[in-house]
C-alpha cells in the first residue's frame, strides 16, 4: 500500500500535516516507538507511529525526523493523546525532510492503525505474487504478437505502472506519449545521460511536477556508449519497491533490451545500402545508379523529391559508435554510412519543400539532449547540405555537407552544427584558416585591448563590439551604451591607440570585425 491509503476513504481518521508531495510513498509495515533513536530497529518502509514521549524540546524532533529518514521510514504518524495536538516543530522537521507527517486523533488507537495497514500490505501481497507470475507469462506473449506498445499497454492497463522506451535524445519508441511532454522526455534523457556519464548505478531518479520517474539503460549486453542505448523510463521510485514488483520491472528491460537487439539485426540490410550509396557518391557514380540505390533503401520503393546529406564526426566516443548514435537520433528513414573510426554519413529525405524548415536548426535540436552523455573532451560536429532536389545532386550535397562540417568544427560546444546557408558567408573563409593562424591574428589585433581592460576596468572590447554592430554611427552607439559621445569618441581614440588602426577606415573595421568573430 502506499501512504494515501492511510487517507482514504474507509480508512482511520488520519489528519496529514506534511509531506503532501510524498504520498506514493510504498508502506512496508509498521512500527510503533517512543525511542529517541529507533534508527537500528528500520529496515525501510515502515509507518513509524509515535506518541511523541522522546520529545522534550523542540530541538529533539529535529534529529528524530533525521534519524527516521535516515532508516528508510515511509511515514511518520504522531499519536494525540498522551501529549496533546502535534507540535509545529515537528510538522517543521518533517517538512523540511519530506517526510509524511500524519495525526492520529486520540481516539484512533495506534493497534486500528496498525490492522489497517497490515490487511492492506498482505492482500497487497499476495495480489502482486499472483499477478507477477501471470504478467511474466503474458508479457512474453505479448511482445511476440504486439510489440513493446502491447506489453507496455498490458502492464498500465492491469497493474497501473506506467512505462516508456525513449531513444537517447528522448524520442517515445512505445509508451503512451500522450502522458510525458516533449520536455518531460528531454528532461529525462538528459538526466538518464548524464548519471550514466558519470557512472552512477541505475535506476537513475528524477522528480517531475509530482511523479518521481526511475531509469534504466535497455541494453543487453550494453552497446559501446549510452548516447545510442535506449531507456526504458517507469513512474516510480523502483527503489521503494518490493522486491517481486522491482523483478518485474527488471524482467521487462531484459525483455526491451531482446527487442533491441532484434531491431538491430533488422538494421543490418539498411547500413549495407548506406556503405553502398556512399560509395556510388565517392566515386561519382551515374545519377541513373544513385537513384536506384535510394529507392532501394525506402521501406515503400518510392522516391522522394528533395535529399538531405549529413557529415559528421566525433571525439569522445568509441571508434565506431557514431553510427548507432545517428540512427537513433535521426528519423527511421535515415540511412547512416560509417567513415572512418570516428565519422559517419547521414542520407535522409528532406521536408517536402526546400524552405520546410530550416534543416540545420532541426539537427541541432535532435541531437541536443546527447550534449548530456559526452564529458568535457566529448565533441559531435556535423555539417548539413541544402535539399537536394534530385539524386543527381547528392555528391554535391555531400561536398556541401563537409564544408558545413569544418564550419561547425570551429565553434565551442559539445553539439556542433552548421548549415549550407553559412557557405556564402565569412564563416566559411575563417573555418579554412589554420587554427594556429586564427589565434595569432586574433591576438595581434585583440590582445592590447583586452591586457588594458583587465589593468584598468575598462570596457573597451565591449565598445569595439558595439561601435561595430552600429556600423560606426556615434549617436547609435552611444545610445546603446549609454554614454556621452564625448565618453564614446574617447574610448574609439584608446582602442587606436593600443592597436595602431583606425577605425574611420573600412579595412580596419573589416580585420576588428573577423578578430571578434575567432573570439
Amino acid at each position: 500500500m502506499r501512504v494515501r491509503d492511510l487517507l482514504a476513504p474507509g480508512a482511520p481518521r488520519l489528519r496529514l500535516l506534511a509531506g503532501e508531495d510524498e504520498l506514493d510513498r510504498q508502506v512496508t509495515g509498521v512500527m510503533t516507538t517512543d525511542l529517541q533513536d529507533p534508527g537500528r530497529f528500520l529496515h525501510g518502509g515502515e509507518l513509524v507511529l509515535t506518541g511523541m514521549l522522546w520529545r522534550t524540546a523542540p530541538a529533539d524532533s529535529a534529529r528524530f525526523v533525521r534519524t527516521l529518514v535516515a532508516g528508510g521510514a515511509a511515514a511518520l504518524g504522531a499519536g494525540e493523546v498522551e501529549v496533546g495536538p502535534v507540535p509545529a516543530d515537528l510538522v517543521e522537521a518533517c517538512r523540511r525532510h519530506r517526510l509524511p507527517l500524519l495525526a492520529v486523533p486520540d481516539d484512533i488507537a495506534f493497534g486500528t492503525v496498525t490492522e489497517y495497514v497490515g490487511r492492506h500490505v498482505s492482500a497487497g501481497r499476495a495480489a502482486d505474487l499472483a499477478a507477477l507470475v501471470d504478467r511474466h507469462r503474458l508479457l512474453v506473449s505479448a511482445a511476440d504478437t504486439g510489440g513493446l506498445d502491447a506489453v507496455l499497454d498490458l502492464l498500465g492497463g492491469d497493474l497501473d505502472l506506467d512505462c516508456w522506451v525513449l531513444t537517447p535524445t528522448g524520442h517515445v519508441i512505445a509508451g503512451p506519449a500522450d502522458r510525458l511532454t516533449p520536455a518531460d522526455r528531454d528532461r529525462l534523457a538528459r538526466a538518464h545521460l548524464a548519471a550514466q556519464q558519470r557512472g552512477h548505478h541505475p535506476p537513475h531518479r528524477v522528480r517531475l511536477a509530482d511523479c518521481t520517474y526511475s531509469l534504466l539503460p535497455a541494453a543487453e549486453p550494453a552497446t559501446a556508449t549510452a548516447l545510442a542505448d535506449w531507456i526504458l523510463a517507469v513512474a516510480g521510485d523502483l527503489t521503494e519497491w518490493p522486491a517481486k514488483r522491482r523483478q518485474l520491472a527488471e524482467n521487462l528491460c531484459r525483455l526491451v533490451a531482446t527487442e533491441r537487439t532484434r531491431r538491430d539485426e533488422s538494421r543490418r540490410l539498411r547500413r549495407r545500402l548506406a556503405d553502398e550509396l556512399l560509395d556510388l557518391l565517392r566515386h561519382g557514380a551515374a545519377p541513373a545508379e544513385t537513384a536506384r540505390a535510394l529507392r532501394a533503401s525506402t521501406t515503400d520503393g518510392a522516391g522522394h523529391p528533395h535529399w538531405l546529406v549529413l557529415s559528421a564526426d566525433a571525439t569522445g566516443l568509441p571508434d565506431g559508435a557514431l553510427r548507432p548514435v545517428l540512427e537513433e537520433a535521426l528519423p527511421g528513414t535515415a540511412l547512416v554510412a560509417a567513415v572512418g573510426r570516428s565519422g559517419a554519413v547521414a542520407v535522409l529525405p528532406a521536408p517536402n519543400a526546400p524552405d520546410a524548415a530550416v534543416p540545420a536548426d532541426a539537427v541541432r535540436a535532435l541531437l541536443a539532449p546527447l550534449e548530456a552523455g559526452l564529458d568535457a573532451d566529448g565533441r559531435i560536429t556535423v555539417g548539413v547540405c541544402a535539399p537536394a532536389a534530385e539524386s543527381d545532386g547528392l555528391r554535391g550535397a555531400l561536398e556541401e555537407s563537409r564544408h558545413a562540417r569544418r564550419i561547425a568544427a570551429s565553434r565551442p560546444g559539445r553539439i556542433r552544427v552548421a548549415g549550407a546557408e553559412e557557405l556564402a558567408s565569412h564563416v566559411l573563409l575563417l573555418a579554412a584558416v589554420p587554427a594556429e593562424v586564427r589565434r595569432a591574428f586574433r591576438a595581434r589585433l585583440l590582445d592590447p585591448v583586452t591586457a588594458y581592460d583587465q589593468e584598468h576596468q575598462a570596457d573597451l572590447l565591449h565598445t569595439l563590439a558595439a561601435f561595430l554592430r552600429s556600423d560606426g554611427s556615434w549617436t547609435r552607439c552611444a545610445a546603446q551604451l549609454h554614454v556621452h559621445v564625448n565618453t564614446l569618441r574617447y574610448r574609439i581614440g584608446r582602442i587606436e591607440e593600443l592597436t595602431g588602426r583606425d577605425l574611420s577606415r573600412l579595412e580596419d573595421r573589416v580585420d576588428f570585425y573577423l578578430a571578434l568573430e575567432l573570439a
